[in-house]
């Protein structure tokens, strides 16, 4: 199911059951009920549980949106790490030049094709894509300058080698959601609670609060959503892209 599917089902059901409890609740009110008045204690409490749910939900956002940042500028250092591997092995034999560069090809096409959707799925890197950059580190280590030209490049290649090493490590790391499950539950919780708060108002049936009920209910439901889209930060349609790669190296298909 798309994500904008899943996102509009979800903010119409928040706003349905608002509309339907506020039905529902009129319904079975008492005759002698006023429902025009509401305690001032009540008031006091709806505020500060809203503001405290506001805090918490703003950081929860910077949380995910700072994993996703993380995660994209992981998949940034690796590409740009490669790309220096594919421009600076010029110096070497064309033999040499064109067997690294086509492994560098070979492990940026698995990345893409292959490795990104294993990622969504399983929230882990694969063995194949370790195997292809094993490959690049041994023809890069494994050669050995015939002149001092080519000494020169040798350790700014392994440097680069290296640190497109350390971004795969770190990819691998931020797979996944990154927010726990106690985190989550506080986060359903507390707008479960700040949404029923909203009928100790003793809200009426006018169109104008069932609208305002509504739509209160629709940007929780809506937060909730970006929080959980950018939990995964490779796994979902608002999280880090495959772009650097295609970027640095056009030659390679998504």
């Amino acid at each position: 199911m798309p994500e904008w599917l899943v996102l509009t089902l979800a903010m119409l059901a928040a706003c349905a059951v608002v509309v339907v409890i506020t039905f529902v609740r009129h319904r079975r009110a008492a005759e002698d009920e006023d429902i025009t008045e509401t305690p001032d204690v009540i008031e006091y409490m709806t505020m500060w549980i809203g503001v405290v749910y506001a805090i918490v939900l703003g950081l929860a956002i910077a949380g995910v949106w700072e994993a996703r940042s993380a995660a994209q500028d992981h998949v940034q250092a690796e590409a740009v790490a490669l790309h220096e591997v594919s421009e600076r092995v010029r110096v070497y034999p064309p033999q040499i030049r064109d067997r690294i560069r086509d492994d560098v090809n070979a492990y940026v096409g698995h990345v893409v094709t292959e490795e990104w959707p294993a990622m969504a799925e399983t929230g882990d890197i694969t063995e194949r894509g370790t195997v292809l950059l094993d490959r690049v580190r041994a023809d890069v280590t494994d050669y050995e300058p015939k002149s001092d030209f080519e000494a020169q490049a040798y350790q700014p290649l392994l440097d680069q080698v290296t640190a497109a090493d350390q971004a795969r490590v770190a990819r691998a790391e931020s797979t996944g959601s990154t927010m726990p499950g106690v985190v989550w539950f506080g986060l359903i919780i507390g707008g479960v609670v700040t949404i029923g708060m909203v009928f100790a108002l003793q809200i009426r049936r006018t169109a104008r609060e069932l609208v305002l009920a509504g739509l209160f209910s629709a940007l929780i439901a809506f937060l909730l959503f970006l929080i959980w889209d950018f939990d995964d930060p490779y796994g979902r349609g608002f999280g880090a892209s495959t772009s650097p790669y295609l970027a640095l190296f056009p030659g390679i298909a998504s």
